[in-house]
């Protein structure tokens, strides 16, 4: 996760002035929230992957400059990302849950009418199975096959208790495609193969490609019968936690587009570039989303120079046009 200095008084100093000037600017802007003033500073064509890590890198760099961040700010964003990700992720694999009703489930324990039971127990494996990769991501222990069963045995145990966990012992094929996943004779050969990737492959890629790649690799060897998909995208988001990054969600409006280019990378010789701009693009919401908590809470005071500073000329360039 790195090591983060304390900055010194004179820059704490100057940091909780431009705090107060950010605010003040903010203020006089009643109608541009910061979260969109970051966007803007970040929009970029989506097409060009080296522009939209390189953007990243940026803000991670910002949000590095206010760690560690305070508790209020922690818990925040907690229930929002768990929310929203279940939500999405769920969604993506066909649960009718509205993002309201996820919502009520996980802070109110609040049964919504009319919807399955199987359903509700979604939404609480995947919490869980959240709660768990956020204990994993703070540890620097290997990641092996034990830890990948057991996000999804915490995903599915509720609603398939006999499949949790288990690699499946069928051929499958993917629905809708004429992909055909590996047989289920090599699983224990391709996730050996896949979770010795996993160990070594980190030190030499951006982060972010990383979990992406990691997150293509895992889902196209399919190692269950059923729930690759969130376990896979919360593999994706354990390797993203440990680097630092906030939760990444690909929402379920690009449901289609996430399919479609895992299709790609599945009938293209693995090409990822589809699917590396939908989790670029997710993973800068999520930075953005963040900093504009962080930056603006009161607890963040005396910190973050940097953000303050960049922010203050953007804005200042912008009035001078």
């Amino acid at each position: 996760m790195g090591q983060f200095k304390a900055p010194t008084a004179d820059k704490r100093v100057l940091a909780t002035q431009l705090y107060e000037a950010l605010l003040h600017q903010l203020v006089q802007r009643p109608n541009r929230r910061l979260e969109a003033i970051l966007a803007e500073m970040m929009s970029t064509a989506p097409s060009d992957n080296a522009i939209q890590l390189a953007q990243l890198d940026q803000l991670k760099d910002w949000l590095d400059g206010f760690r560690p961040l305070p508790l209020a700010v922690v818990s925040e964003l907690k229930q929002r990302f768990d929310v929203r990700f279940t939500y999405d992720s769920n969604a993506i694999e066909g649960n009718t849950l509205s993002l309201s009703e996820t919502e009520l489930i996980l802070t109110k324990g609040i049964t919504v009418g009319g919807k399955t039971l199987e359903e509700h127990l979604e939404v609480v494996g995947h919490k869980e199975a959240i709660d768990y990769i956020e204990t994993l991501s703070r540890l620097e222990a290997r990641i092996g096959e034990w830890e990948i069963r057991q996000i999804h045995s915490l995903v599915i145990r509720k609603i398939a208790p006999d499949e949790a966990g288990r690699y499946r012992q069928l051929d499958v094929k993917a629905a809708g495609t004429a992909h055909v996943y590996p047989p289920h004779y090599r699983l224990s050969e391709l996730m050996a193969e896949f979770v010795e990737w996993l160990n070594e492959a980190s030190a030499q890629m951006h982060p972010v490609v990383f979990a992406t790649e990691a997150h293509y690799r895992f889902v196209s060897v399919h190692p269950f019968v059923d729930g690759n998909g969130r376990t896979g995208r919360l593999l994706m988001n354990l390797l993203l936690l440990r680097a630092g990054y906030p939760t990444v969600t690909i929402s379920n409006q690009q449901r289609l587009a996430y399919i479609e280019a895992l299709v790609q990378a599945q009938q293209t010789e693995d090409d990822l570039g589809a699917l590396l701009a939908l989790v670029c693009k997710a993973a800068s919401d999520a930075l953005v989303e963040t900093l504009a908590v962080v930056a603006s809470a009161a607890d963040s005071k005396g910190k973050g120079l940097p953000f303050y500073q960049d922010i203050l000329a953007f804005l200042a360039a912008q009035s001078s046009e």
